[in-house]
């Protein structure tokens, strides 16, 4: 069998051996009944870490964001958020189906929304019309190829929020990376949401779970929303044991994961057919232009595939590549190489 990089996504890292050591060793109880130790000892490391009162460990990022949508609106409300948003185009029309919401999607700059955006789309105080009750933000933004949230924004958001009386919730899959790319805490961005989900799954290589943080109350009311979807967790603790092993030994890391698709990036800009922005690339997210008149996106991808390289399309003429733990330099170098090898004229 040839050699085999897989850049589709930070998701497909399996666990090291000494992950699946800590999980073999946690120590567990029963969750719903509050019970387990591993992830207790979890939530309160991840409070911690984000500053805030409680946390709640659940099974994906899509069920920490809908618990924390449920949590904050009515049913009939609508959620602003960028049109780009993870929670807008991949968590399968989840807040209408169960918070009963509508999503008011607004066209930011690489994912990024302003207050000036936010206030226009408010909604009037009229019976005719949804009013506002959540805004959301991502960070980093996965459709912007992993964009960072510039601080100034969210602090501004956030005052603005305030002054509305919404709740502000961050979608924080990635927020591990922002704030190893950024050297901004965990703390210092969270401090300005009423409420986060990160994610153990993506550049910390836990195999599954998510976490969700915020004040006391709004937990409480998260965890209903949880055993109601069905994420009540029984003998959990191995899950977290992953997680907490990822916290101390993978995030930080993720610095060799920025630096690797930045390198990937600028290996590959400038070849034939292939145009990147290298002011976007900013995490271990590497989104890039071809040209249809040198080469298709599908048929690109297809011919990487024959030779062991994976990554996807992701929009027209888009394709998107992401470095993990599971890659090394060398993995890049395949991957460089084979670009040249396929690309006509290269």
């Amino acid at each position: 069998m040839g050699k085999r990089v897989d850049l589709r996504s930070d998701t497909l890292t399996k666990p090291t051996p000494e992950m699946r050591e800590a999980m073999m060793s946690a120590e567990v109880g029963d969750d719903v009944f509050g019970e387990d130790p591993t992830i207790n000892q979890l939530q309160e490391k991840m409070a911690e870490l984000t500053g805030k009162a409680a946390a709640l460990f659940v099974t994906s990022g899509t069920q920490a964001n809908q618990v924390a949508l449920n949590s904050h609106t009515q049913p009939g409300q609508e959620v602003l958020l960028d049109i780009n948003a993870h929670i807008f185009n991949y968590e399968s029309g989840a807040p209408a189906m169960l918070a009963g919401v509508q999503l008011h999607g607004l066209n930011g700059r690489r994912g990024i929304l302003t207050v000036e955006q936010l206030r226009a789309a408010l909604r009037p105080g009229d019976d005719h019309y949804p009013q506002t009750g959540l805004i959301c933000l991502e960070n980093t933004h996965n459709r912007a190829g992993g964009a960072i949230y510039p601080l100034s924004e969210i602090v501004r958001i956030s005052e603005f929020a305030k002054s509305q009386r919404l709740p502000l919730h961050l979608d924080g899959a990635r927020l591990w990376n922002a704030s190893i790319a950024a050297g901004i805490s965990l703390k210092e961005y969270c401090r300005y949401f009423d409420s986060a989900s990160l994610c153990f799954s993506k550049g910390l290589g836990a195999p599954v779970g998510s976490i969700v943080v915020g004040e006391t109350d709004f937990i409480r009311r998260a965890h209903f929303y949880r055993k109601a979807y069905g994420g009540g967790i029984r003998q959990g603790g191995i899950l977290a044991a992953a997680a907490l092993y990822a916290i101390e030994h993978h995030w930080p890391r993720l610095e060799e994961d920025h630096r690797r698709a930045r390198y990937f990036a600028e290996s590959i800009s400038g070849l034939p057919g292939i145009e990147v922005d290298l002011s976007t690339v900013q995490t271990n997210i590497v989104i890039f232009q071809v040209d249809p008149a040198v080469i298709s996106a599908d048929d690109l991808v297809g011919k990487l595939e024959e030779a062991g390289v994976l990554m996807f399309v992701f929009g027209e003429n888009r394709i998107r590549a992401v470095t993990h733990l599971d890659l090394n330099d060398e993995d890049i170098e395949y991957a460089i190489e084979t670009f040249r090898s396929v690309l006509p004229s290269a």
